[in-house]
């Protein structure tokens, strides 16, 4: 810089706006003080804004430093086998493609494996490998149904990573003890604070794992601010008392069905129908057993019906909701939420003293018996009663239960879901063999994976008869689909079989047979991978 400039650039005000303001609107409009108008005036401009900048910069005060970042938290879980830790890599390395749709091919697809390699890992306590957190968080954040495994998996480093990466904040919100202000849940002054100072997501957290810990002590919580709260919030406070459900919730439920928002006293109402020793299960069964009784005037017993006529005041304090939906008769209506709330331990009395079997045996007069059975089904359900599931599933082998019959597959799916697994297994497997696969898939998903062998057994059996009969392939990708996720992977030797292309039928759907050994062939396949994913999560074995 010369002396003639460095003079001018010194005598110009250090006033760094005004510097922009002229280099904005430009030296021929405006010219700072100091500055002689001419054609050298840009170049003194800019002789001015560099010397401003370093007088700026060597100005500076030092900033506090910022608090150093605290080391991610240990996982003391064992760490995966090599094998899995490279598997799991693969899995999660694994895009599907972006083809919209026709035909699958027959390789596996590993994006439906990782939710199972997931469980597994869990059920063995691995920890997951550094390394592979950001990918199994990304993951994650595209599937909310590998969420809570995931987030398992991943253990607390993944929270400590959520902090620091906006992308994975929902870790935060979907992890126990994920949130910032989550406390102790042995702090009780820090319970106290976070409920009554936290935001609704925080305190439904905290509500649902305390209630998990200590369900007296959630319950108390509730209690003191309850008549604070939003009817929203209240529902969804409510809500979380389903876990831990019992006689000592009673008494806080039936102050809750005088609540002033009708959804509120529903949902009390269905608490308090599901503790049969409760006064609300009483007074719905006084009114059910005055609607239902059994004429044996006739030839052969039958339950005959008398619906209520009205929705007294009464009945909509313990949770009767008045106005019947679109298209449902009120008698009715009425009539199938008094059942449904009553517990089943009031039929057999009532009835003649006979078992479920023999009530749900017995004919209804005047078209209620839909009505009824279906009440009986939520009842079941709702009551977690495995003998009057049983008695309203009756045998899978009966001609109604492939049918429109009064229990409809749905129910029964529910239905189901209250016996134990192997009982369950055993039902479908037997409805399979006598109605096939065409009504089964509501049936298939509630069972425990991996299929039972007599399950895994009467699917394969059924889906090689449809092949076998030319049926439409396409129909049973659904049911395939779940047969890849839950066979047994000791069933892929009993499937070389059908790997060939069959003869097609002259009444087939052409190219059927192709599709049908494809379709087997990603069977085969993917059941020997995961046969395989299963042997690398197993501990190593220390050399002898």
């Amino acid at each position: 810089m010369s002396r003639t400039t460095a003079t001018v650039a010194a005598s110009l005000p250090d006033r760094w706006e005004e510097l922009v303001t002229t280099a904005l609107l430009g030296t021929d409009r405006r010219t700072p003080p100091g500055v002689a108008p001419g054609p050298q005036a840009p170049s003194d401009l800019l002789d001015a804004a560099a010397s401003a900048t370093v007088r700026r910069r060597a100005g500076l005060r030092p900033a506090r430093p910022a608090e150093r970042l605290r080391p991610a938290p240990e996982d003391p879980r064992p760490q995966l086998p090599p094998a899995a830790a490279r598997r799991l890599a693969a899995l999660l390395a694994h895009r599907p493609g972006a083809s919209g749709g026709g035909r699958r091919g027959a390789a596996p697809d590993l994006m439906e494996l990782l939710p199972q390699w997931l469980q597994a890992a869990n059920a063995r306590g691995y920890a997951a490998p550094p390394q592979a957190l950001p990918a199994l968080l990304d993951a994650a954040r595209g599937r909310t149904d590998l969420r809570p495994a995931a987030l398992r998996f991943a253990g607390p480093r993944a929270l400590w990573l959520a902090r620091l990466n906006p992308d994975w904040r929902f870790a935060l919100r979907a992890a126990p003890g994920g949130g910032p202000s989550a406390p102790d849940l042995r702090d009780p002054q820090g319970i106290r604070r976070l409920w009554q100072e936290g935001l609704f997501a925080e305190r439904v957290t905290l509500l649902t794992a305390l209630r998990s810990r200590d369900a007296a002590a959630a319950r108390s919580l509730l209690e003191e601010t309850w008549a604070t709260e939003r009817a929203e919030d209240r529902l969804m406070f409510l809500d979380s008392l389903r876990a831990g459900l019992g006689p000592d919730d009673e008494t806080f439920l039936e102050r809750a069905l005088a609540d002033r928002s009708r959804n509120v006293r529903a949902t009390a109402a269905e608490l308090l129908s599901a503790l049969p020793a409760s006064a609300l299960a009483a007074r719905m069964a006084v009114r059910a057993a005055a609607c239902v009784a059994v004429d044996r005037t006739r030839d052969a017993p039958t339950i005959v019906v008398e619906a209520p006529h009205e929705c007294d005041a009464a009945m909509e304090r313990d949770g009767v909701v008045a106005k019947a939906p679109a298209g449902r008769g009120e008698r009715s209506w009425w009539l199938g939420q008094l059942v449904e709330a009553a517990p089943l331990g009031t039929w057999p009395g009532r009835l003649g003293g006979r078992a479920p079997e023999e009530i749900v045996a017995l004919p209804v007069a005047d078209g209620w018996q839909g009505e009824l059975h279906a009440a009986w089904c939520r009842a079941a359900v709702r009551q977690r009663d495995a003998e009057w599931s049983r008695a309203l599933l009756g045998e899978p082998s009966a001609p109604e239960a492939g049918g429109p019959g009064a229990v409809s597959l749905a129910e029964r799916a529910r239905l189901l879901a209250t016996l134990e697994a192997g009982e369950r297994a055993a039902w479908v497997a037997g409805f399979i063999e006598t109605h096939g696969l065409s009504e089964a898939f509501q049936l298939l998903g509630v069972c425990a994976v991996p299929w039972a062998p007599p399950l895994g057994r009467a699917v394969v059996d059924a889906l090689n008869i449809a092949r076998d009969a030319g049926s439409y392939p396409w129909s049973f990708s659904g049911v395939m689909g779940l047969a890849e996720r839950c066979l047994d992977p000791s069933e892929a030797s009993r499937l070389d079989a059908l790997l060939a292309i069959p003869d097609e039928p002259e009444d087939a759907a052409p190219g059927a047979g192709s599709y049908w050994s494809e379709a087997f062939q990603r069977l085969v396949t993917t059941l020997r991978l995961r046969g395989a994913m299963l042997a690398e999560l197993a501990p190593e074995r220390p050399a002898a």
